[in-house]
């Protein structure tokens, strides 16, 4: 069985299977209030205590007064040495939260954005963050990420990732430069893409599903919510949350995935770190299978 506390390689880049997602560290849309700065400084220095190093972000990541990598470089400067931090691009935002996706020529610019707000002069690992706001779309990726690879030839990024993206764009990018991770909407009731992590654990790829919790969450995410009486059966034979019990099945899934859960809440990042360190048996695995592929 799959030891939980185990390390991946994102290239030559050493990270800690769970981590932690930085989106919800300001607050998302529908919140009545902005989210405690003090909080998510707590939250992102809490983390680096308890084992976390790696922590996924992207410049588009911000409400009107708060923005994560801003966030981040405030309380985590200067940063420890085992510290990765992934960023996306691609993807962008406008002050009033209409998503745009970049052009090839517009990349560096995300790129050099994203240095500045984190104060690093380069980044460990970059994203290219394909598709619609929600959902796949088919496509080469070749130009997007031929313009990566030339960023990562000149010193500005250190390893290339992909996200929201169909197994060909994955064999396309890979034509083109290394790469060391894929991120994907996927969770236990969110199977869309098992053959494609299967495909990723097969070269040696990460793969770093987002939304793995809030699958779960009515509304949160597209599709419905399965397997509440399931995971909770679960939970209560190990005095955990249903939240914990879906992180720990997505990291059951192979060595090679890795969790990024976000959460602006001291409290909950505890239980998400927990949730590393439980070890769900056989027949668990088993009946939450049959939810997923329900």
């Amino acid at each position: 069985m799959t030891n939980l506390h185990d390390t991946w390689r994102l290239g030559d880049l050493t990270v800690n299977r769970l981590g932690l997602g930085a989106m919800r560290l300001t607050g998302m849309p529908w919140d009545e209030k902005p989210k405690s700065r003090e909080d998510a400084i707590t939250v992102l220095r809490r983390a680096i205590e308890l084992g976390v190093n790696h922590i996924d972000t992207a410049s588009f990541y911000f409400t009107p007064t708060r923005s994560a990598n801003e966030l981040i470089a405030t309380a985590l400067q200067p940063y420890p040495e085992d510290l990765v931090i992934t960023t996306k691009v691609g993807a962008g935002r406008s002050r009033d939260g209409e998503f745009s996706f970049a052009r090839p020529d517009q990349l560096r610019g995300q790129v050099e954005e994203n240095i500045r707000q984190l104060g690093l002069d380069h980044l460990d690992v970059v994203n290219l963050r394909w598709g619609a706001a929600m959902g796949k779309e088919p496509g080469s990726v070749a130009e997007h990420f031929g313009a990566l690879a030339e960023l990562r030839e000149a010193g500005l990024i250190r390893h290339l990732g992909i996200s929201n993206v169909v197994a060909d764009q994955l064999t396309e990018a890979r034509s083109i430069a290394p790469v060391v991770c894929v991120q994907n909407r996927y969770g236990l009731t969110d199977r869309e893409d098992d053959a494609l992590l299967d495909l990723c654990g097969e070269l040696g790829i990460a793969f770093v599903p987002f939304f793995a919790v809030t699958t779960s969450i009515p509304g949160a995410a597209p599709g419905p919510v399965r397997g509440e009486a399931e995971v909770a059966k679960v939970a209560a034979a190990h005095d955990a949350t249903p939240a914990q019990v879906r992180l720990a099945w997505t990291l059951h899934r192979g060595a090679h995935v890795l969790a990024i859960p976000g959460t602006g809440d001291p409290g909950h990042l505890a239980e998400n770190v927990a949730a590393g360190g439980l070890r769900l048996s056989e027949a668990e695995l088993a009946l939450l299978d049959g939810v997923g592929r329900g």
